[in-house]
């Protein structure tokens, strides 16, 4: 059964693609500060269905210093990893004017260096036996802007640019990684918009909906199988066309 990491993995997009590579056959690794309420349910559903297997290991990626560690405890837990899905991140937001140079640190902390950090340990096992699947978790907003999200955008944007240069440096070896933006999904963060800017953001989709956390799981699954074999250093948008 081929490890795949999957961080930020106990909520939100995460649990939702730790969930959909598990169901597909993957044993998971779940990585997240707390376990919360909702990977128990999923974790036994996934055990249900008796395909792939889903893990949890805390930890808080802010911790640069400790990612290491971390690489050398999982291997020890799991072994290898086939696939890494960088995942986590901040999603704090305000007029960058405004915005204490704390929280400018912690977004560009948490979004760009530590899955940049990460990745340079768990891609040496990839190396070595020549086969990987990385998939970087990018956003719309790095390519079209956001009022308010600029430091944010700035981070995934740099996400895009270290899947490109990751995939030259790491192709040769058999290894693929991609990017997925995810736009405006129908999550509770979007309930938060209102009906009117729910509405808004739906008309100006191609699809005239929102994409789900399904959807996005359903790329990332893709990205990781063996349809996704010959595609590397490309960004999967999945937006109901809102960015079409």
């Amino acid at each position: 059964m081929r490890n795949v990491l999957v961080t930020g993995g106990s909520r939100g997009i995460g649990l939702g693609v730790g969930r959909a590579l598990a169901l597909a056959g993957y044993r998971v690794v779940a990585l997240a500060r707390s376990e919360g309420k909702a990977l128990a349910p999923i974790r036994d559903e996934v055990a249900g269905a008796g395909a792939g297997e889903l893990l949890f290991e805390p930890f808080d990626l802010a911790d640069i210093q400790a990612i290491p560690e971390l690489a050398r405890r999982l291997k020890t837990r799991v072994g290898a990893f086939y696939g890494l899905v960088n995942n986590a991140g901040l999603g704090t937001d305000g007029l960058l004017a405004n915005m204490h140079v704390s929280q400018i640190e912690a977004l560009v902390r948490v979004n760009t260096v530590a899955p940049i950090v990460l990745t340079k340990h768990i891609v040496r096992a990839m190396m070595t036996a020549g086969e990987g699947r990385i998939v970087n978790m990018a956003s719309v907003v790095a390519s079209t802007g956001y009022s308010g999200l600029s430091v944010y955008a700035a981070t995934k944007a740099s996400m895009v640019g270290f899947t490109k240069s990751l995939a030259r440096e790491v192709g040769r070896m058999g290894i693929t990684v991609n990017a997925v933006a995810p736009g405006f999904l129908d999550t509770e963060l979007t309930k938060g918009l209102g009906e009117d800017g729910r509405e808004q953001v739906m008309r100006r989709s191609a699809l005239r909906r929102l994409a789900e956390i399904e959807d996005v799981a359903a790329a990332v699954v893709y990205l990781m199988g063996d349809g996704g074999r010959n595609v590397t250093g490309g960004t999967l948008t999945v937006d109901a066309g809102n960015t079409a």
